[in-house]
């Protein structure tokens, strides 16, 4: 195999080392990795057919299932890049990712094709089906791909929880070790290209893994390269929408080992059906959340219904890939806050950019050095902002406020840029939400500030119940003052039908803005 951690490179070699085993799974469809080899080197050709060549980007206006999968596939084989495009944005919103991100193709679902024609007039596009189909059929493969590298490009547009959606660079071979982890979750990271496919041969190493966030964040298909890379299978529950009783059959039908998720919004669903229905979870060893925090009160369900699974709270971000994980037991920090044990390369920095010392209980920037991403693309001045060089050393600072507990953990806050400021108070609106879904009848809730003249910003929640309930102002208000500090408790409620977030799980906090607004 080749000597650099490229993607489309490893995967190849595990192809010619495991070639029977089998590595996708959605809906009917399963192939084993020879099989998505060589449907990935056909749909190679279908996309230079589009234009799509080395360097050029090409769009994926998909739902969940095996075309994602293939089609990133086949570009990173020619040393294209996939860009993940958001498919609930309207057209204004597709209009600017498209152009934003020079797509120079787009392969879109047959459904949503009249809303990319609209954003993007005149891009070629393949839509997806029996067009899709008959295309790889026709396809004549071919092996003359250009020499590929670890330097590559993997680009990933991500939304955060507000502003416009910007594409994340990452060289391959950096995402291999801080998103992919090194090729080994939880164990020391491969020294060698060669040792992937090593470790892949046993098949007690390998990862079974259904990643239940749609394949347009950032964290499902991370956690697909990484089954794969340990020579597991990806099961897909392919669609649009996020279906928990289906993921909970999988789980026996497939012997699922880890299913990915993004947080309470899915996690929340995933409990209500494991408490209804009695299903097969014996293969499932542990269940992680990234990209959105777990709350307590949906961990703890979880754990009660699954005593054999570890259930994780993973920490990181789009620029940062994986930092850590909070385990059982030690899982929370100063003010109940969610506490992670990081890895050696993520710190906390004061104003002064100098790092916080354990046990100092001061309010700092969440800081990673090491393998990190390039930048923003097309974006000098944010990738300026966020990525900084201080005595030598580049980090990124993605955002996420924290302090350093006296053993090291990282206790998270939340993102500054979300901060609410109340009569001089700081509130981040991740405590108040895990304080409010605690509550029986609340299914789901976003925390926002508005203006206010006494206090310069409200906390406001914009709640939605469980079915058949109505709470109060006045029973969340006595609900949380047991929970959080009295600053902290919302002074206004909006109940809604359906809390809106993104895709991805992650909370829309400008929609919850707006419907705060509108209540006040």
């Amino acid at each position: 195999m080749g000597g650099t951690y490229n993607i489309a490179d490893l995967f190849e070699s595990l192809a010619l080392a495991i070639p029977d085993r089998v590595a996708l799974v959605s809906g009917a469809t399963r192939l084993t990795f020879a099989e998505l080899d060589r449907r990935a080197d056909r749909v190679a050709d279908v996309l230079r057919g589009v234009g799509v060549a080395a360097g050029t980007h090409v769009g994926l206006h998909l739902y969940n299932g095996h075309e994602f999968v293939e089609i990133m596939l086949a570009a990173f084989k020619l040393r294209a890049v996939p860009i993940n495009l958001n498919y609930r944005y309207v057209a204004a919103e597709l209009r600017y990712l498209v152009g934003d991100a020079d797509l120079v193709a787009a392969v879109t679902e047959r459904d949503l094709l009249p809303l990319i024609a609209d954003a993007a007039p005149g891009l070629p596009v393949v839509t997806t089906g029996a067009e899709y189909d008959a295309a790889v059929e026709k396809a004549r493969p071919r092996g003359d791909y250009p020499e590929r590298s670890g330097a590559d490009l993997y680009i990933i547009y991500t939304g955060g929880t507000t502003g416009m959606p910007k594409g994340v660079m990452w060289r391959h071979e950096d995402l291999f070790f801080a998103g992919l982890q090194g090729g080994r979750p939880g164990g020391d990271p491969v020294k060698a290209p060669a040792e992937v496919v090593e470790h892949a041969l046993d098949p007690d190493n390998a990862m079974h893994v259904l990643p239940a966030a749609p394949f347009i964040h950032g964290a499902a298909q991370l956690a697909s390269w990484i089954s794969l890379f340990t020579g597991g299978k990806v099961v897909v529950q392919p669609g649009r929408s996020f279906d928990p009783k289906r993921v909970c059959e999988l789980v026996g039908e497939e012997g699922i080992t880890t299913i990915t998720l993004v947080g309470d919004a899915m996690a929340r669903p995933l409990a209500d059906r494991l408490g209804e229905t009695s299903y097969d979870t014996s293969s499932l060893l542990a269940i992680a959340s990234a990209g959105a925090v777990l709350s307590p009160a949906v961990r703890d369900r979880l754990q009660e219904l699954l005593p054999e699974t570890l259930i994780l709270n993973n920490f990181g971000s789009t620029e940062t890939g994986h930092q850590g994980s909070a385990f059982p037991g030690s899982d929370t920090g100063a003010e109940g806050r969610p506490s992670f044990m990081m890895d050696a390369l993520s710190i906390v920095l004061d104003d002064e950019m100098k790092p916080l010392a354990p046990g100092s209980g001061r309010l700092g920037k969440v800081a990673r050095s090491g393998h990190l991403a390039l930048g923003y693309y097309k974006d000098a001045a944010m990738t300026a902002e966020r990525f900084v060089t201080i005595d030598g050393t580049r980090y990124v600072l993605p955002g996420d406020m924290a302090t350093v507990e006296a053993d090291g953990r990282i206790t998270v806050y939340g993102r500054g840029v979300n901060c609410i400021n109340t009569g001089g108070e700081k509130v981040f609106p991740e405590e108040v939400e895990e304080a409010l879904k605690a509550h029986p009848d609340v299914f789901d809730a976003l925390v926002v500030g508005v203006a206010d003249e006494k206090w310069m910003q409200r906390v406001v929640a914009v709640v939605q119940p469980r079915a058949g309930t109505a709470p109060t102002l006045a029973e969340l208000v006595s609900h949380c003052r047991e929970r959080i500090a009295g600053y902290k408790v919302p002074r206004q409620l909006a109940l809604v039908a359906e809390v809106v977030r993104q895709p991805s799980g992650k909370p829309d906090y400008a929609w919850a803005r707006a419907v705060a607004e509108s209540a006040s």
